[in-house]
């Protein structure tokens, strides 16, 4: 069976960066919904399109086909009285996005007396990547898959 619109994909992936480091890899196949649904990189999505269990391709992406670039207004400087005793470099909080209802993850990248430092960036952004991959199995998505976009069961980003 051919990968087309409508048909769930599993694959195995590798995530690296120009230098070759693993950045993200599978431990068994993840699984999304093909034909623009968002489940993937949309370059992954047009490079896998029409291939078959086995194909195997690599896929080298910029920034703004990613996680795009690095945004510097995404730090902010937070008072201290508004995290818990406990706050910690590399915690994470989800906060608001200015004039937005969207939500983002913040990393607390330094705390002092008086103020919390958090980024709002994706760890990858700014980063030019690599995806390489293996098409392990297709099959026909259930009318349930379609209707609400996304892969159920097992093997699924969105397990409920």
């Amino acid at each position: 069976m051919r990968v087309l619109k409508n048909t769930v994909v599993s694959l195995n992936y590798e995530l690296t960066d120009t230098s070759g480091k693993v950045l993200e890899k599978t431990d068994s196949p993840i699984s999304y919904l093909h034909g623009g649904y968002g489940g993937i990189f949309p370059l992954v999505e047009e490079a896998l399109h029409e291939k078959e269990i086995g194909h195997s391709c690599s896929v080298a992406m910029e920034p703004e086909d990613t996680f795009g670039e690095y945004d510097a207004e995404l730090i902010r400087v937070e008072p201290r009285s508004s995290f818990p005793d406990n706050v910690v470099v590399g915690m994470h909080f989800e906060g608001g996005a200015e004039d937005s209802d969207d939500f983002i993850i913040y990393k607390v990248t330094d705390v002092t007396d008086d103020s919390v430092i958090v980024d709002g960036n994706h760890p990858f952004a700014g980063m030019k990547l690599n995806f390489a991959c293996t098409i392990t199995d297709v099959r026909p998505a259930t009318e349930d898959e379609i209707a609400h976009e996304h892969v159920h069961g097992a093997h699924g980003h969105h397990d409920h």
